[in-house]
């Protein structure tokens, strides 16, 4: 079973590609190029059968690169594609259910916006959760509170579970994210900027630091 690493959690988000004009699995292979903790697969708008073709395409990307692959909020395209693991949300699936369908030994996130979720998840059977977002973000269109460094470092105190910061992180954010306290910071738009993703993940990663 693969766990999450400390570092750079990377997503490979399809709007946030096209609209930098770059080729989703060619960037998730440049980032695969670095040690990540994990690359996660997020398409909002995305068709079922384009979504899980391309995620049957990264699964065995992740996989030779000894990384875990992710896929956000569907549970049915991460067992299809098999995917290491899913990440939910405060309106997907409960965490309950999803281990249920995805066995015990799949990586499973949680997304949560507040101390009070992360401090009701504790006994919820997730092996990570995402917080956030710890900036203001571009690559979601209804995001929630921004919650800051600080709110960040409360959750960090309040949560057995590794926490995975996203949310508008930059690279020169990275330093003061992870001594908040994040475990790894999950990356979007950042990594895509100037249109090298090659360059961009690896420079997160020194960045970001060793675990």
């Amino acid at each position: 079973m693969l766990v999450l690493r400390k570092g750079i959690y990377a997503i490979v988000d399809l709007d946030a590609c096209a609209t930098a004009g770059l080729d989703p699995q060619r960037t998730a292979a440049a980032f695969l190029e670095a040690p990540l903790a994990a690359l996660q697969l997020r398409a909002k708008q995305a068709d079922d059968r384009s979504l899980l073709r391309l995620a049957r395409a990264l699964a065995p990307l992740c996989r030779a690169a000894g990384v875990p692959f992710v896929v956000n909020d569907r549970i049915d395209l991460a067992r299809l594609a098999a995917a290491d693991g899913a990440h939910v949300g405060q309106d997907d699936l409960p965490p309950r259910e999803a281990r249920a369908l995805l066995g015990p030994d799949a990586l499973l996130g949680l997304s949560t916006h507040s101390t009070a979720q992360v401090e009701a998840a504790v006994d919820e059977p997730v092996d990570y959760l995402g917080f956030g977002p710890v900036f203001a973000t571009r690559t979601k269109t209804r995001a929630d509170p921004v919650v800051g460094l600080e709110g960040l470092r409360r959750a960090a105190a309040a949560t057995r579970h590794p926490l995975v910061a996203i949310g508008g992180i930059g690279l020169d954010d990275l330093p003061a994210v992870r001594a908040a306290g994040a475990y790894a910071a999950a990356l979007v738009a950042a990594l895509l900027e100037g249109g090298d993703p090659r360059r961009r993940i690896h420079e997160a990663v020194e960045r970001f630091g060793a675990g």
